[in-house]
């Protein structure tokens, strides 16, 4: 992987993040899917963007995105490489016009994702990471190297989610001890422990793969981890179904963060 293929991976996600504004800006459609999930013309609008361009960028590589037609697992179980993509992660957010929304495209080798870049189309922030290359944060053409917090602050800072605070995580928190608490929709919660303004994100309720894919890269490449409840490092495609366990992504690796489930 060159950092050529990041660049261009970042203006695909762009390029889908302006068509999704665009109609941000006006009355749109909603949709419900099968599970009862929202999906707006925008989901699709950026679907066809990102498809079509990756398909000519690595026509040799397979994808799976939230919208497309489900591939499988008798067929993408051979898959040694392919992109992941969400068109559009917080639809509800998208919906509530909070912007807390992002475009999240990751690639995905070996059941692991190796590069992400996710972008804020509101904001125009895009964050990204490759593995081995380090992970970065482009706004208003600076690009600027981010990095976790290799040490867990006090009070611990918590990132956790609008939409999805359940039981689970308020017992989790109050095992934590004294922490803050940085609300925050879509995969944005794992970019905050990416650039070391969150020290911990536990995920304790229902994801899709391609919901933490692209994130789950650049926490990785900015020196993080993101690992299920038993402590092993989060898969993808490694099962018939695209729900990740739960899972908590974190700075320090020297902090036991699986004692406070």
């Amino acid at each position: 992987m060159t950092q050529t293929r990041i660049d261009q991976v970042m203006a695909i996600a762009e390029t889908a993040g302006k068509a999704i504004l665009e109609i941000y800006a006006r009355d749109f459609q909603i949709d419900e899917k099968e599970d009862k999930s929202p999906l707006t013309e925008a989901d699709l609008a950026a679907h066809h963007i990102i498809v079509d361009a990756l398909a000519q960028l690595t026509p040799e590589i397979p994808l799976l995105s939230e919208e497309s037609a489900e591939t499988d697992f008798s067929e993408r179980k051979g898959w040694q490489r392919y992109w992941l993509i969400d068109p559009l992660d917080g639809t509800k957010e998208f919906i509530k016009k909070n912007g807390e929304f992002t475009v999240n495209i990751a690639l995905i080798e070996n059941h692991a994702p190796i590069l992400g870049v996710v972008h804020v189309p509101v904001s125009g922030r895009t964050y990204a990471g490759e593995t081995g290359k380090g992970a970065f944060v482009v706004e208003d053409g600076m690009r600027t190297e981010i990095s976790v917090t290799s040490q867990a602050q006090a009070p611990l800072r918590v990132a956790g989610s609008r939409s999805h605070a359940g039981e689970s995580l308020q017992r989790y928190l109050e095992k934590l001890g004294e922490h803050e608490l940085v609300s925050m929709g879509s995969s944005l919660k794992l970019c905050l422990v990416a650039e070391g303004k969150a020290d911990i994100y536990p995920r304790l309720g229902p994801t899709s793969e391609w919901d933490t894919a692209a994130a789950h890269a650049v926490v990785t490449a900015a020196g993080g981890e993101v690992t299920d409840l038993q402590g092993e490092i989060l898969k993808y495609n490694a099962k018939e179904s695209l729900l990740n366990p739960h899972f908590l992504a974190f700075g320090d690796k020297n902090k036991d963060w699986l004692k406070y489930l």
